[in-house]
């Protein structure tokens, strides 16, 4: 059992409160965990702030450096570091290990996009009285960077953030989630091995009102990246003033199946999407909406495929399903899937759990408003219900507070392209699920699902302030 400190300037700081953080799979104690108060967070804004003049200063090759060292030590404990997060998180080894690996591609796509920072020149001269002014833009760090990040991807959401704002050259305060800080600890360790500046990234777990507050309304921090709930997420945006914010707040991903599709080839596709990580992630399958004419066969491929995934100990490499994050979650999940078929849904597979650990549940004929459907669930379920157009499921896709990603399978172009104008989604995948993700993609929505763009590129631009030069060359 490990005593896990808090991360500021660059060591190790003792906190006056420590939290038991217990495994959701097995509850066994996995460690002591740190609990940072006011002190502590004023402490890691303070070496932040203090480090922000040496990051900006800091030469591009060399934070590029750093931050593939990051990426070449990461992939050499990559078994070390699924096993911290199938502890801390419940996550199927096998698919914490695809999460690290991902990770490792994170941090090297910073790597490179650090040497990638640049502006543009600017004609003057094509509006009367520009002659003979040379313009051009440069771009600067925003200074400090606060994160706060979800339990989902403990390292990979970590590294959408921290990667992007080293790599611009800002220092970081990281605020992990609650139940998963274990692998922040373990990517501040490894950065400072990198050589990473002491301050330029600090670490402090603690309950989430108390730290992201603080982070929030500090004038001192001067950008915020939260990826998390509508309402937090909505209440961070009230508190920040004018800082810069980017918001990843969610979805109830849908896909639409065409009458045209391939069945045998996708179903399981469906399955890995809806089910995988035991549903909680951000563009998790949750909605499928499929043309009537092949609903029954979709169904009947669908279940089949779903009823050969294995449960269990996420240390199992057999496991696909394991613990829901909290026992809250369980019970919330339940309710949700007794709503549902109390308002006349169809129960085709699971529906029911085994300590944390939800089975992977297939409802049929859902009631659009049923909370299954219209909220996001965060769990291994998902609904399936039939269309009679396209036009139909589209409306359906549509008639969402989210705005995530979303996905359909179709043969015919012209429906591809009118789908992918018409779903009001950050992101558009067609012939794939909604959730597939790669890490140099610009990733974000709209509606409730959030603000800005992640993606290493597209989250640095947010992350650097433009500065115009102007240089008026008939001074005499």
């Amino acid at each position: 059992m490990n005593k896990q400190h808090l991360w500021i300037g660059g060591q190790e700081h003792e906190a006056a409160a420590y939290t038991e953080l217990r495994s959701p799979y097995s509850g066994e104690l996995v460690a002591e965990v740190a609990e940072a108060g006011a002190a502590e967070v004023d402490a890691a804004i303070t070496a932040a702030a203090r480090a922000a003049g040496k990051m900006r200063a800091m030469p591009a090759h060399q934070r590029a450096d750093i931050l593939e060292q990051l990426a070449a030590k990461l992939h050499a404990r990559r078994e070390e570091a699924a096993r911290l997060i199938a502890a801390e998180a419940a996550k199927p080894v096998k698919t914490a290990l695809a999460e690290v690996d991902r990770t490792v591609q994170t941090y090297k796509f910073a790597a490179e996009e650090a040497k990638r920072i640049h502006g543009e020149t600017v004609p003057l001269d094509a509006a009367p009285g520009g002659e003979g002014r040379l313009a051009y833009t440069v771009k600067y760090p925003v200074g400090v960077v606060g994160a706060i990040t979800p339990f989902n991807f403990p390292m990979n959401l970590v590294a959408h953030k921290v990667g992007p704002a080293l790599a611009a050259g800002n220092t970081v305060v990281l605020k992990p989630a609650e139940q998963t800080p274990l692998s922040s600890y373990f990517i501040a360790g490894l950065l400072h091995e990198a050589g990473l500046p002491a301050g330029a990234l600090n670490v402090i777990s603690g309950d989430g009102k108390t730290v992201g507050d603080r982070l929030v309304t500090d004038p001192r921090v001067n950008y915020i990246t939260f990826t998390g709930s509508p309402r937090v997420g909505t209440e961070i945006r009230s508190k920040a003033g004018l800082k810069k914010v980017m918001l990843e707040l969610g979805s109830n991903s849908a896909v639409i199946i065409d009458r045209d599709t391939e069945i045998d080839k996708i179903a399981a596709r469906c399955v890995s999407g809806a089910f995988g990580y035991q549903g909680q992630v951000c563009i998790s399958l949750q909605r499928i909406y499929v043309l009537q004419e092949r609903y029954d066969e979709f169904v009947t491929k669908f279940v089949e495929a779903a009823k050969t995934l294995k449960t269990g100990d996420p240390f199992s490499e057999e496991t696909d399903v394991s613990a829901l994050i909290s026992a809250k979650d369980v019970q919330r999940t339940l309710d949700w899937i007794r709503e549902a078929r109390e308002g006349g849904a169809e129960l085709m597979l699971g529906g029911q759990a085994e300590g944390q650990v939800l089975q992977p549940t297939v409802l049929l004929n859902v009631n659009p408003e049923a909370k299954v459907s219209s909220h996001e669930v965060f769990a291994p379920i998902v609904m399936i219900n039939p269309v009679h157009s396209l036009e139909e499921a589209i409306e359906h896709v549509n008639h969402s507070d989210y705005g995530l990603q979303a996905g359909i399978f179709t043969q015919d172009l012209r429906a591809a392209l009118d789908a992918s104008e018409r779903l009001h989604v950050g992101g558009v995948m067609i012939n794939d699920i909604p959730t597939f993700r790669v890490d140099h993609m610009p990733y974000g929505g709209v509606k409730q699902s959030g603000v800005g763009r992640e993606g290493v590129k597209y989250a640095m631009e947010e992350m650097l302030e433009m500065k115009l030069v102007v240089f008026n060359r008939t001074l005499e």
